[in-house]
């Protein structure tokens, strides 16, 4: 009898991730700029977009996105968090959904939209699949995840005191996505006209204890299960923080690299890549140039 087929790699505490978004409920409306920054340029790509959108989905905005996605006139609008604190936070319909597990019919939405929420589950791959198919034909998808190098110098400052401290390493600070994974992962999940680009943020703080209190208050301190379950050493973070480099004027300076994903559910009316051969049209007559057969020399009579 064969074994059965093992299940994504639980790299987070959902858990714990839940029970963390719902304390930041109180506190997540001190990182609001932050969020709004984030959700202001995921949505400006729907300035390039000419359809208009009756059923949006927000998932996981805290706050965020559902205000916008009304005020651009969009009738219905569903917020979906993991806590159902943090999704009353948007008001008006508000769900307690596990975005592994998303509680919605196939073609509810036309729009769904994920803004700084993705980067805390498992099975990302999944996530992305049952997304597609919650979305009508043609339907559009967005979502914005922090990338590769987010909040590295914090990183770094944290190995190096930890090891130090204890001669080893636990981990601290969430992996997350490199650009060409998450195009790839789009097009694993079935997604039409996939776009994957990132943006740059630069997050500036007074000291470090600033950038550790804005971590708390939105949910997002470490909930990676590999992580060590010992209390920290009460000299690792005053340490990490001596260690992070500073500005001129004394200020920390925290990169925010931000994976923003496009892709589109399939639909027939969609414009779709020329088989191989169909061309119609010689490059070389194109360009005005002569084509020559391979190896041979340019000016050989």
């Amino acid at each position: 009898m064969s074994e059965p087929a093992a299940g994504p790699a639980e790299i987070f505490d959902r858990r714990l991730v839940r029970l963390r978004r719902d304390r930041a409920a109180a506190t997540v409306a001190r990182v609001a700029p932050i969020l709004d920054a984030a959700a202001e340029r995921l949505l400006d790509r729907l300035d390039d977009v000419t359809r208009r959108f009756a059923r949006a989905l927000d998932l996981g905005g805290r706050g965020a996105v559902a205000p916008r996605l009304r005020a651009r006139g969009i009738p219905f609008v569903v917020s979906a968090d993991l806590s159902a604190r943090m999704a009353g936070r948007a008001g008006e319909l508000a769900v307690a959904a596990d975005e592994e597990w998303l509680p919605f019919a196939p073609g509810s939405f036309d729009l769904i939209v994920a803004c700084l929420s993705l980067h805390w589950v498992n099975d990302l791959p999944g996530a992305l699949l049952q997304i597609r198919r919650a979305l009508v034909p043609d339907g559009l998808f967005l979502a914005a995840l922090p990338g590769l190098g987010t909040l590295q110098p914090l990183r770094v400052a944290l190995a190096e005191a930890e090891a130090e401290l204890r001669g080893g390493l636990a981990p601290r600070v969430s992996p997350f996505p490199e650009l060409r994974d998450a195009a790839h992962l789009l097009q694993r999940a079935g997604f039409a006209l996939p776009v994957a680009d990132v943006e740059e943020l630069t997050l500036r703080y007074r000291s470090a204890a600033a950038l550790f209190a804005d971590l708390r208050a939105a949910g997002e301190t470490s909930a990676v299960r590999a992580r060590d379950p010992r209390t920290p050493p009460r000299a690792l973070f005053p340490l990490a923080a001596a260690r992070l480099p500073a500005e001129a004027d004394g200020s920390l300076a925290m990169p925010l690299p931000l994976v923003m994903l496009t892709g589109w559910a399939p639909h027939e009316s969609q414009q779709k890549p020329a088989r191989p051969g169909s061309a119609q049209v010689r490059l070389a007559d194109a360009l005005g140039a002569v084509e020559r057969s391979a190896g041979e020399k340019a000016g050989r009579p």
